[in-house]
């Protein structure tokens, strides 16, 4: 399994011949999604779902397959034919790599604004197994090999990511959901996740593929 982190929320997986992208969205690279067999969105918010960018990929492979909770599918008429809707505690299989869904509602933002549905993804082969969260601190039951950690969001406290991250006892953990912040920012962040998570953390540029 060789995973690339696209900018903010967007990771590509490849394994073999097939291609898994999680959460497309609008502050990461189109080219993400350049060959890719299936794709994972953890929720609809424009961050973590670029429609168009989504759609014009379908247009160009239209056996690629989409799984999103079922309240996204509003989202994605225009290619609905391609999408499985997918809920928490689901199995299913992406692209090849073994896929269950967590979670179910995305973190409180703030007591006024409506709570959406939100799923994390645990991805596994047989080399190894990825988190990634979506806009939640929802911890799986399973080993995680490589946690992808959110570093800032508007629901978001850096306590939180770190007892996250030692919630989940990951092999490894990788800075995601960092767009926002400026590079100083993140420094700072980066220091206390290193210090306090209780495991191997690293930020690492978009673009960079980690095996």
């Amino acid at each position: 399994m060789r995973v690339t982190k696209f900018t903010h929320s967007c990771l590509r997986l490849e394994g073999g011949d097939a291609v898994l992208v999680v959460d497309p969205g609008a502050f990461s690279e189109r080219s993400a999604l350049t060959g890719a067999d299936a794709v994972l969105i953890t929720h609809e918010h424009f961050d973590h779902l670029d429609v168009d960018g989504l759609a014009d990929t379908v247009a160009q492979r239209p056996d690629l397959r989409v799984f999103a909770h079922p309240d996204v599918l509003p989202k994605l008429t225009a290619f609905a034919d391609v999408v499985t809707p997918v809920e928490a505690g689901t199995e299913f299989t992406a692209a090849g790599f073994t896929v269950r869904a967590y979670g179910g509602q995305h973190a409180v933002i703030h007591p006024e604004i409506p709570r959406i549905a939100n799923l994390g993804f645990l991805i596994a082969d047989d080399s190894g197994s990825v988190y990634t969260p979506g806009d939640s601190f929802t911890a799986p039951d399973e080993h995680v090999d490589t946690l992808f950690v959110p570093l800032n969001a508007p629901w978001l406290k850096l306590s939180e990511a770190i007892e996250f991250v030692r919630a989940v006892k990951p092999g490894r953990a990788f800075a995601l959901h960092d767009f926002l912040l400026t590079e100083t920012g993140a420094q700072v962040s980066d220091g206390h996740l290193e210090r306090l998570g209780g495991t191997r953390y690293a930020r690492v540029a978009p673009g960079t593929t980690l095996d």
